[in-house]
């Protein structure tokens, strides 16, 4: 006896199959969009308090550096005054409060018992007692200033009203002690400026990550309508069809990060700012020198120069790791062989460079998961092997390509331990295992040897070759650069 079913019965069959596939997948893409998202604010918030607290210090020393100065300025008179010495008390005043710059900086002094004599921001200030004075947080200032210079010296933040507008706003102190005559100095500069900037990129960076979030989400959902759409009328090609679309999307979010990496190679112009600080102080310092006829200030001049000189080269390096054009212009073999005499140069660690130049070419991908991958090791013999040797060989074979990278350092430390270094070696992992390719590795006491390996489909034929599927020749062919 023969069945006959309505025509609809093996669209809803399919329907519903494709819907109960279809639910886990999302499900599954939702959790990793958040977990992505969820782990890209934490890195992203990470970065944020590191940029905050560089700034903060670059300010303190800063603060330290005019707190010399002054306490320069006022060297003559205070060196030779006895401590009731009152003529010499005024005159180190009237220096200080002559001494202000910027628009709200200025040099303050009270003696141990809180009375506030320079002020000259704030003069009416001047002469009172202000001891137990706490700012709009209930944190004591005077009686910690005095009790900091006390002590020698030291930092100290607070709410304090800035000159020029009469606005609260958070102030970084630094403040010591003349303790001949009972004395606090002290300067601070106002860091509201880098709390708003902190906190507009914590903003930015958020909306970065909503905006991602929503992306994937959308991604999801339209590949996930194809998928199901396309399921009711294809075959097992079109099985074939998605896992090759998949790919695409993948090989588009590793674009997409390397065209993230030229963006944030721009946008790294803001990690000199602690040589530009210090740039600002040389010109400044070789101002008042030639104002004041200091045959000095050539060399404050000399100094500022050289400061200069080091960020422009310091911003030429950082745009040249994040993306090297001898990678494209001469190829891999001297893109790595220019890292390493850059790491070598840099950390004094005595790096040797071979290669063994074979007939076939690497393509674009395999040159950019090598050279990727040869960043991250030498960064992490940088910051964790304590090695004193290094070599690097790249070289080609009949199965394809190897790059080697062996230290004599201490080797890795266990599982879980090394954060930044394991975060390293995954991203090395996940770059070959996209090439269907494979990362081996070997760590002792003695020393690691990191092996990337590129499977022969990542090689071009050569270019005399006629037939394009032509197979790759053994390294004795003729040889050309990789």
């Amino acid at each position: 006896m023969r069945l006959d079913l309505p025509s609809s019965f093996g669209p809803a069959v399919t329907r519903r199959v494709m819907l109960v596939a279809a639910i886990p997948l999302l499900i599954a893409a939702a959790v990793i969009a958040g977990i992505v998202s969820l782990q890209a604010g934490r890195l992203a918030e990470r970065e944020i308090a590191g940029l905050e607290r560089q700034l903060i210090e670059a300010k303190k020393r800063e603060l330290k550096n005019y707190l010399s100065i002054a306490r320069t300025a006022i060297a003559s008179e205070y060196g030779r005054a006895l401590p009731d010495d009152e003529e010499a008390k005024l005159r180190v005043t009237q220096i200080l409060a002559a001494m202000i710059y910027g628009q709200d900086g200025f040099f303050f002094v009270y003696d141990y018992d809180g009375t506030n004599l320079v002020s000259p921001r704030q003069t009416e200030l001047i002469g009172q007692t202000l001891t137990g004075t706490t700012d709009a947080e209930g944190t004591p200032v005077v009686d910690r200033l005095i009790e900091i210079a006390r002590q020698g010296g030291g930092y100290h933040d607070y709410i304090w009203e800035r000159p020029s507008t009469g606005e609260d706003a958070r102030m970084v102190s630094y403040v010591v002690g003349l303790q001949d005559w009972q004395w606090a100095l002290g300067t601070g500069i106002f860091i509201d400026d880098v709390l708003h900037g902190v906190d507009a990129a914590r903003a930015d960076v958020q909306s970065r990550v909503e905006e991602t979030f929503l992306w994937t989400a959308a991604l999801t959902l339209t590949a996930l309508a194809a998928v199901f759409l396309s399921g009711l009328i294809t075959n097992i090609r079109e099985r074939r069809a998605s896992s090759i679309r998949l790919k695409t999307l993948t090989q588009r979010i590793f674009d997409t990060q390397e065209e993230e990496r030229g963006r944030v190679a721009r946008e790294l112009h803001d990690s000199i700012s602690q040589i530009l600080v210090g740039t600002r102080y040389a010109l400044e310092l070789a101002k008042r020198r030639v104002r004041s006829g200091d045959a000095r200030a050539t060399e404050s001049l000399d100094t500022a120069a050289a400061a200069l000189a080091g960020a422009i080269q310091e911003v030429r390096r950082i745009s040249r790791d994040l993306r090297p054009g001898v990678l494209d212009d001469l190829g891999l073999g001297p893109a790595i062989q220019a890292l390493c005499e850059e790491f070598g140069a840099r950390t004094g660690i005595d790096t040797r460079f071979d290669t063994v130049v074979f007939r076939n070419r690497l393509d674009q991908e395999a040159k950019i998961a090598l050279y990727r991958v040869a960043q991250e090791a030498l960064t992490n013999v940088e910051r964790h092997a304590r090695a004193t040797a290094l070599d690097v060989r790249l070289f080609g074979h009949s199965a394809g390509a190897t790059l080697g990278i062996s230290d004599n350092g201490q080797g890795m430390a266990p599982t879980g331990e090394a954060g930044s270094a394991g975060l390293g070696l995954r991203n090395m992992q996940e770059r070959l295992e996209r090439l269907d390719g494979r990362l081996e590795i070997e760590s002792s006491r003695k020393g690691t040897t990191i092996q990337a390996h590129v499977p022969l489909t990542h090689l071009l034929p050569p270019e005399d070759s006629a037939d394009p599927r032509a197979p790759a020749h053994s390294p004795r062919q003729e040889a050309t650069p990789a």
